[in-house]
């Protein structure tokens, strides 16, 4: 069973859709892309070891800004459970920083 959020994957990304701010310096150069993070939901369900796979091209703010995001998530995620008993999980997911 993997993981799961308090109110599901799309309360989470509306979590961090609210919360991440497009840096000054992407925007002015009009930057814009997807950074690809992974983490791991610990046993408690917290999130930990939150790395950039591949960030931004040419925004290391944008990467920096999408990391401080999941990392200050103040909700604990439901644990993943193999045979009924809590597992750390590794979990990858896009943010995408865009221009409107």
């Amino acid at each position: 069973q993997m993981p799961d959020p308090p109110g599901g994957i799309q309360a989470f990304y509306q979590y961090v859709g609210s919360n991440i701010v497009h840096p000054a310096m992407a925007r002015e150069a009009q930057i814009s892309g997807k950074c690809h993070l992974k983490f791991v939901v610990e046993l408690d369900g917290s999130i930990s070891n939150v790395e950039v796979l591949k960030g931004v091209q040419g925004c290391g703010d944008c990467d920096k800004e999408a990391v401080r995001v999941l990392k200050t998530y103040p909700k604990k995620w439901s644990p993943g459970k193999q045979n009924g008993k809590a597992v750390r999980v590794y979990y990858n997911m896009p943010i995408r920083f865009e221009m409107k």
